[in-house]
């Protein structure tokens, strides 16, 4: 069993969430990408912001299934039409890793943050992710740069949380 800790904004409550928890394997991301893509268009009227949520959310979620040392991954997306107008987007997973993944997660989003433009530190990395044997090492990266979204990261002995989150101004146009 895995148990989340609420994460939401200081004043207030998700107006729509979800949260799965489940042995999946890589087709089901795909599976849940398309969930993802539906749920979002519920709420976001933009289509290039709920598919820009929806490559993140799937990214995230592949880097979950991806790493876990035991199968097990959990995904929590959360949607909060703010007071006065503007959408805050979170998506939070956990999963079991090994240390070396642990390193490896740590490494990259560090790097991530300490990147001054990420969009340009995108492009550094897919342009060395053709010599890598071992993933192209790009989704996280992929996320911050193309959807715009913050991440964080929770090291927990060998738990990982992942939480990325971005805010869109009234009616989902940045």
């Amino acid at each position: 069993m895995i148990e989340w800790r609420r994460i939401v904004g200081e004043d207030g409550e998700d107006t729509a969430f979800f949260a799965l928890s489940f042995s999946p394997n890589v087709s089901l991301v795909s599976t849940v990408r398309r969930f993802v893509g539906d749920f979002y268009r519920q709420i976001i009227s933009n289509h290039e912001i709920t598919s820009q949520l929806a490559v993140a959310t799937h990214e995230l979620l592949d880097n979950a299934v991806l790493y876990s040392h035991d199968g097990n991954s959990s995904i929590r997306v959360g949607v909060r039409v703010e007071p006065g107008g503007g959408t805050r987007v979170t998506t939070d997973t956990r999963n079991r890793a090994s240390a070396d993944n642990i390193g490896a997660v740590r490494a990259s989003l560090d790097a991530l943050a300490a990147a001054p433009d990420p969009s340009a530190h995108y492009q550094t990395l897919m342009r060395t992710a053709a010599n890598r044997s071992d993933g192209s090492g790009l989704g996280l990266a992929r996320v911050r740069a193309e959807a715009d979204m913050a991440i964080k990261y929770e090291i927990e002995e060998d738990w990982v949380h992942l939480h990325a989150s971005a805010r869109f101004p009234e009616g989902g146009r940045r």
